[in-house]
């Protein structure tokens, strides 16, 4: 085993994001913007520009981990000119950060639950900001720690108060069980099922969907549309499950993808939750 230095720890951070980034805009996720159906006045050029532009930031050594968070969101900002990837760098940056400063004794989950919880005020402040700035659509207002205000408590403290409405702040609540302990052994394992990438991905996105509806989906219709999103999809993952050749049924997903668009429906957190996943598989087996 060869371990890696410093400098080669971030090249490989950037490598494992832009890769992870590229990778879901390839799978066919019905709802969401792919290489197989743009959508929601977003492009696939869109979202890599944002990933090229976002990754320094993330890899930034003298960045705390919410200057990182608020830098990619600003570098992304003057890249494009909507909200394509604030839960991805909020999910990106503690896992990057975790790799980078990881050592040959520590797991990564290990190391993002302890970056975790030695975030700071200072840390919620920078991450509110990046908020602010990327104005993500239905985010409201909230009795205790409104993104709009000062922060008083940590960001971990800040997540976990969120936890219960959003899934991303679930993730920094309960040390990304979401992604280490389901996701990513899905990933590997429909992998070597399907030898495609690309399949696993969209089998990742079907059973984050069905198990945890989507916070964007419902922040803007409700939760009885979160529900039925997540019915449809549950439907859509049996089919897949049961098959042995998944690419014959991308008409299915054509179908349930024009039926999402239609009523402008577009399950964002779990494109993201599915980013978060490639990547800490990849940032899971350097070697």
């Amino acid at each position: 085993m060869t371990l890696l230095s410093d400098a080669e720890r971030r090249d490989y951070a950037r490598e494992a994001y832009l890769w992870a980034c590229e990778l879901e805009l390839r799978a066919y996720k019905p709802g969401n913007v792919s290489l197989h159906s743009e959508g929601h006045d977003m492009t696939v050029e869109d979202f890599r520009r944002s990933a090229l532009a976002s990754a320094p930031c993330l890899t930034d050594p003298s960045a705390t981990l919410g200057k990182k968070i608020f830098w990619a969101i600003e570098a992304t900002s003057k890249e494009v000119k909507c909200n394509t990837n604030l839960g991805i760098i909020l999910l990106a940056a503690p896992l990057m950060q975790a790799f980078i400063d990881q050592d040959d004794k520590e797991s990564l989950p290990a190391k993002v639950d302890a970056i975790l919880k030695n975030t700071s005020v200072d840390d919620a402040e920078w991450v509110y900001r990046a908020i602010r700035l990327a104005q993500p659509a239905g985010l409201g207002q909230v009795p205790e720690q409104d993104v709009n205000e000062i922060p008083r408590v940590n960001l971990l403290e800040t997540m976990q108060l969120a936890a219960r409405r959003d899934s991303i702040a679930r993730q920094y609540a309960n040390s990304f069980a979401d992604v280490f302990h389901m996701a990513v052994p899905l990933y590997h394992a429909q992998l070597s099922h399907w030898g495609n990438e690309e399949w696993a991905t969209v089998a990742v996105f079907v059973e984050l969907i069905t198990r945890y509806t989507d916070s964007h989906v419902e922040r803007k219709f409700g939760a009885d549309c979160s529900r039925q999103i997540s019915t449809r999809m549950a439907e859509v993952g049996r089919v897949l499950s049961a098959s042995q050749l998944p690419g014959k049924n991308l008409d299915l997903l054509r179908g349930v993808d024009l039926e999402f668009k239609s009523q402008g429906i577009n399950p964002g957190t779990t494109a993201d939750l599915t980013v978060a996943t490639l990547l800490a598989a990849r940032l899971e087996s350097p070697y």
